[in-house]
């Protein structure tokens, strides 16, 4: 595939930051690990728990990815708290202050202004949707307090210099975009539409594919957004198809993706689609979803597919507890990436490292993270805030209803 030419530099970086992520682990005695038999480290006094203020989309239009972050959430913090985190001299519980923000930004901003200020949380994490994100984002930079973003859209850490305490977990817009690109080149289909979400995501996805596609010397036909979250996307679905396009990508998250994917075959399509990450959901293979998708092809993290890092890597060990008790509380697992799971381990991380729950201190350590997660690899520098690096995304497919790895 048209992958193979980027696939050795790609390579060669993850296998740096792997190396990078090993020294650094390792210099702190282990990741979640450090201090775990110094005699110096004793177990804090209760309320010197490491505090973490989430808010995520549990009801509401962004449920479909908040709710499979808060069983991730619920597996990680079991497995934090079996030994605590040694932060300094103490050996400190995690403990996490959940919110139902409801896909609502002004609730978003209220519940974490109320984190920072009255509950006194060290550190935020959450928004699975762009808007939410963008709330808490502004509630980040003005109480000062390191959060990590679960949602999509590069808008959430740029400008860098208005983002200084902000972070994101999912992968780059442009990361994605020339993956996707580089597999509909391979294809050899000459002319796409591209069908995207409304708001900051569909945004990035827009910027993003017209500069990867035109560097692949693939045609854009059209370009069309979607209404919100349970509008009517037939208006949108029908416009696209008659561009009569050799492929679509469809830019958007679940559970809006599977619904203009069913929309484009309403209206008559029924060429290759093509997905960015945030479609991606345990929903968007459910039911007759899975019919409407089979063919379709994503970019996603690695752990997409149940592909495993490798098996002497600390991360290999902690996601396949993380499956184990996933499949053990819900019956199944989708191959989701865990990003809430991973930010809850940076955070930790930064706090032993740091010996301190002082946010700046976790701020100032989060920003020199290198370290490979569940997800992927993450690679937080001073001058680059969205970590997910590109060497851990994969093109999958979906075949007789599943999810399979094609590169």
């Amino acid at each position: 595939m048209a992958t193979s030419a980027t696939g050795s530099s790609a390579f060669t970086r993850r296998g740096l930051l792997a190396a990078t992520a090993g020294t650094l682990l390792l210099s702190a005695c282990g990741r979640g690990e450090a201090g775990a038999d110094d005699p110096a480290t004793t177990v804090a006094p209760g309320g010197q728990e490491l505090l973490i203020g989430v808010s995520l989309e549990l009801t509401g239009p962004g449920a479909a990815l908040g709710v499979i972050q808060q069983r991730a959430l619920e597996i990680t913090l079991e497995s934090l708290n079996a030994k605590g985190v040694p932060i300094g001299n103490l050996r400190r519980a995690v403990r996490l202050e959940v919110r139902d923000n409801a896909g609502d930004p002004a609730l978003a901003a209220r519940q974490a202004t109320a984190l920072a200020r009255d509950t006194g949380v060290h550190a935020l994490l959450g928004g699975t949707m762009a808007e939410t994100s963008m709330a808490l984002v502004q509630v980040a930079q003005k109480e000062r307090v390191p959060f990590l973003s679960l949602a999509f859209g590069d808008g959430i850490v740029l400008p860098l210099a208005q983002r200084t305490y902000v972070y994101k977990m999912t992968p780059d817009a442009g990361d994605m975009a020339r993956r996707l690109a580089r597999l509909i080149a391979s294809q050899r289909l000459s002319r796409v539409a591209l069908l995207a979400a409304d708001g900051l995501h569909g945004d990035s996805g827009v910027r993003a594919m017209r500069g990867a596609l035109r560097t692949a010397g693939v045609a854009l036909a059209s370009a069309t957004r979607l209404p919100r979250t349970g509008g009517d996307f037939r208006r949108a679905a029908r416009a696209t198809a008659g561009t009569r396009p050799d492929g679509v990508v469809v830019w958007a998250t679940a559970p809006d993706s599977a619904a203009a994917v069913g929309a484009l075959r309403r209206a008559g399509y029924d060429g290759p689609v093509f997905l960015d990450a945030g479609a991606v959901a345990e929903q968007t293979l459910e039911g007759g979803n899975a019919a409407l998708l089979e063919g379709a092809y994503a970019v996603h993290p690695t752990s997409l597919g149940g592909a495993m890092l490798a098996n002497t890597t600390m991360s290999a060990l902690e996601r396949k507890e993380f499956v184990y008790r996933y499949v053990q509380l819900h019956g199944g697992f989708s191959g989701f990436a865990p990003y809430a799971s991973d930010a809850v381990q940076l955070i930790a991380d930064a706090a032993r490292l740091s010996t301190s729950v002082d946010r700046g201190r976790i701020r100032a350590f989060l920003q020199n993270q290198v370290t490979e997660g569940m997800a992927g690899m993450y690679s937080f520098t001073p001058i680059r805030h969205g970590g997910m690096d590109q060497g851990s995304l994969g093109v999958y497919t979906v075949s007789a209803g599943a999810w399979t790895r094609v590169s």
